[in-house]
Parts: C-alpha cells; structure tokens; sequence
C-alpha cells in the first residue's frame, strides 16, 4: 500500500527485531497507526524527499509495543502510534535531512539529532502529530551553542 508517492506501508511496518522474535502483530497495525503513518508520510516525509531529491531510508518507523519494548523504546514513543519515523539518507548525510526539515519549516512535532557527532547524526528522528510542539532535540551529543 501505497502512503505517499515515495514511501509504503511495507517499509514504514519493517522491523528485523520483530521478526527475529516473530512479533507478528508487528505487520498487521490497526487502522489508526496506519492513518498516522499516511500523514507522517503526507507532511513531513514526502515534502522531504521531494526537496532533497534523493532516497531516505527509513531505519524505524511504526513500532508495536512489543516490538518497542524488544528494542528499548520509552513506553510512550510516538513509534507506537505510528507518528514518528528513524531517518537516514546515505547519500547526503543525516545532517542535511535535520536542517532541511527546519528550512522547510515542516509541521514536526519532534525533530531530534540522534547520537553520532555533532556535525554528524547517526539518525534523524522526526515525529508528526497533534501536539506540533516543534520541539528540537540532542541526544548523545551536546546541543549546539548559538
């Protein structure tokens, strides 16, 4: 299935810790999480991609609680409900993908550096959903001076 002109359910479902531990329900969302994850596709991801003009692998996106739990997950991880995605764009770095989001002036809800360096984040982690707190975080790294 189809949520935006670039991205699937199937990779936005993809988990290897679920499989590895066979949680099926993993693979089978109800409607709402996949409702959520058309509109985190709609108005962050798809807006991304078309501006940056390249693939962005997504490394997490929907997460079942089980699945959450087997990777760590804080119990109340936007994952869950399907409004957060784990980016990463090899071929231009993750940095390029955090600040493109802020230029777009996307309606994220989170937007958070994930470890890595400073000048480098191992991933992009970028939420939406109704709270559009435009929250910008650092995690495993300092957060820039102004």
């Amino acid at each position: 299935m189809q949520l935006s002109k670039h991205f699937t359910l199937a990779e936005m479902l993809e988990s290897q810790t679920a499989r590895r531990y066979n949680i099926t329900e993993q693979f089978n969302p109800p409607k709402e999480v996949i409702d959520n994850l058309k509109a985190l596709c709609e108005n962050i991801l798809e807006p991304l991609r078309e501006a940056i003009g390249v693939p962005l692998q997504i490394s997490s996106g929907y997460r079942s609680p089980k699945t959450n739990a087997k990777v760590g997950g804080v119990p109340t991880s936007q994952h869950q409900k399907g409004q957060a995605a784990d980016i990463q764009c090899p071929m231009l770095g993750n940095k390029i993908l955090f600040d493109k989001i802020r230029e777009l002036k996307l309606p994220f809800d989170q937007l958070i550096h994930e470890y890595g360096t400073p000048a480098e984040p191992a991933w992009v982690h970028v939420s939406y959903g109704p709270k559009k707190r435009k929250e910008v975080l650092y995690i495993g790294v300092p957060k820039p001076k102004k």
